[in-house]
């Protein structure tokens, strides 16, 4: 398995973020680009913004992430 380059991660990331932007509107690109990447902190991004349980905000950012791959 080989490491993503800086340049590559970032610019996945950046993706994702817009992805989560559009299934998440609540939250801001600051939120976004805070979370670093992270499930678990976008997740409990998910989880307060819209009052959902933890184990649904896990599934919805599993979810995003998964059908933005690339």
């Amino acid at each position: 398995m080989s490491l993503l380059s800086s340049d590559a991660f970032r610019d996945r990331w950046q993706r994702r973020i817009g992805a989560a932007r559009i299934a998440w509107g609540r939250l801001t690109e600051d939120e976004l680009l805070k979370t670093e990447g992270q499930v678990q902190k976008l997740a409990e991004l998910v989880k307060e913004r819209y009052g959902v349980t933890r184990d649904e905000a896990k599934e919805q950012v599993n979810s995003v992430l998964q059908n933005c791959k690339s």
